[in-house]
């Protein structure tokens, strides 16, 4: 997984996981916050807050950085309303398996987009989505809470995508500025309407607003942005799998929630396909 061949990539990797664990400890305070906030006034904060430590950098752009980075914002601020919206009424580890489902619509975007992927990736990630199955799986009927973060998961793969694209033609503070300022400038039109009854619930959640504005939003926007000048979109989204085996991490430390024996083969299928996806590629494999 971790070659002294290519520290770039190695980087890359790094910090991808390290992005996993930060949206691990999400799931649970999302849940929290939604008892008090509509997801509307919990997007601006986030967003507003995140923008505003990134506006520093907002100098000195040119037109392809505003055009990717608004592109970016947009399809970033759709997938973080419809995770919202739909974990209102599904668990945060239903949610966080749905979500995991851009690790196969990534490949199947990439094959369609005309790219060759080595059957290792494919397999790799089936062996993920069985994992987290495993692991989060409630069972239950279909609602309207599944489907919309379902939708989610394809704006994930969408991101991802689009990213590997992109971040490689720009500085990286002025591209996330960029997109930070338009999910913010999108969250206020959204939440305009209700945000002056939420005030007295946003002071009162402001501490876990704050985190969830610097450390999930406005870092992970950062680390992806670094990795994925150095790591393609298909193992981007492999490594990303790895984000419902931290958040039942830290349920566990955090909440008192018990992994048990389904939970641990779960976390060992996503490990053992995040290691695999990552060993060198032989050049003969398809």
């Amino acid at each position: 997984m971790i070659s002294a061949s290519n520290p770039h990539h190695n980087r890359g990797v790094l910090l991808l996981i390290f992005t996993t664990i930060v949206w691990g400890t999400s799931f649970p305070l999302l849940k929290h916050l939604l008892v008090s906030l509509t997801p509307a006034s919990i997007l601006i904060v986030r967003f507003a807050i995140a923008a505003i430590a990134f506006s520093p950098f907002l100098r000195r752009l040119n037109r392809n950085v505003i055009r990717d980075g608004l592109l970016l914002g947009i399809v970033y601020f759709v997938e973080c309303v419809l995770a919202l919206k739909g974990i209102e009424t599904i668990s945060a580890n239903r949610s966080a398996f749905l979500v995991s489902l851009n690790v196969i619509f990534v490949p199947l975007m990439a094959v369609g987009l005309g790219r060759k992927l080595p059957l290792r990736v494919v397999l790799a990630a089936g062996l993920a989505i069985a994992g987290i199955g495993i692991l989060s799986w409630e069972g239950g009927g279909i609602g309207v809470g599944d489907w919309l973060t379902l939708a989610c998961a394809i704006g994930c793969a969408i991101y991802i995508l689009l990213l590997e694209k992109v971040s490689p033609r720009h500085a990286t503070l002025p591209l996330v500025a960029v997109q930070l300022a338009t999910m913010a400038i999108l969250g206020g039109i959204w939440a305009t309407p209700q945000l002056m009854a939420q005030m007295g619930a946003i002071a009162d959640n402001f501490q876990i607003l704050l985190y969830m504005s610097l450390i999930v939003t406005a870092t992970p926007i950062l680390t992806q942005a670094i990795a994925q000048r150095d790591v393609s979109s298909h193992e981007a989204a492999l490594l990303y799998t790895l984000e419902p085996v931290f958040a039942s991490i830290f349920s566990f430390w955090l909440l008192g929630e018990q992994l048990g024996v389904r939970g641990l083969i779960g976390a060992g299928l996503i490990l053992f396909a995040t290691v695999w996806s990552q060993r060198k590629i032989n050049p003969q494999e398809l």
